[in-house]
């Protein structure tokens, strides 16, 4: 990270591991992502502060930085969500590391669910506190909490870039090849966005066409 100790008064964890973590974000990912990313944990991060939450600043920063890798041609599989992807990949580089299983899970469970709309904000303040940042960098979630002078330190830091025009087809890069994946989850209204005529896989017809014979 260089020079960049902290940033909105949240410090960016500086560790070996932290620091490999970002380097293959810098390696595999792109310029777009690697901010994205580095502002999910920053505002990840503040509203653990401000909720007055326990966590663990360096699996936060290790998940964020992983989150979307699933995305990345490096780490997207054929047939996996990309989320799992991410997940999968953060889990075996902790391992190479040495941490324990509890720290793996906690982390594989933080990216894997990171877009899972009413379980991720009930899991461990980890999970819960990465599926705020994005919602608060992609959505603008929580945007009143976060006070001008950070928004703005932040921004001026990991800019956006015309975030808003550009994340739609930057998730729709990562999983183009297996639509399938988006099934049951959010991601499927990027496939809709992307596809003209995009027709989703429906719950109801899959009850409906079972192989039960009644």
């Amino acid at each position: 990270m260089g020079n960049l100790k902290s940033i909105a008064g949240i410090s960016i964890p500086d560790s070996i591991i932290a620091n490999q973590a970002t380097e293959l974000l810098r390696e595999h990912g792109t310029e777009f992502i690697y901010n994205h990313s580095l502002r999910v944990f920053l505002f990840s991060s503040l509203n653990g502060q401000r909720q007055q939450l326990k966590y663990d600043a360096e699996l936060l920063y290790i998940s964020s930085v992983f989150h979307d890798m699933g995305l990345t041609p490096h780490y997207s599989s054929p047939d996996l969500r990309f989320e799992v992807d991410g997940a999968n990949a953060a889990r075996d580089f902790l391992k190479s590391h040495g941490l324990p299983k509890e720290s793996l899970q906690l982390v594989w469970d933080t990216i894997a669910l990171h877009t899972t709309i009413g379980i991720a904000e009930h899991k461990e303040p980890e999970v819960a506190l990465m599926y705020s940042g994005v919602g608060l960098d992609v959505m603008g979630e929580g945007y009143e909490h976060l006070s001008a002078a950070n928004r703005e330190e932040i921004i001026s830091i990991f800019p956006r870039n015309d975030f808003k025009k550009n994340i739609i087809p930057t998730f729709f890069a990562g999983f183009e090849h297996k639509t399938e994946t988006t099934f049951g989850n959010i991601k499927a209204d990027v496939c809709a966005f992307m596809i003209p005529n995009f027709e989703r896989k429906n719950f109801c017809n899959c009850i409906l066409h079972s192989p039960w014979s009644e």
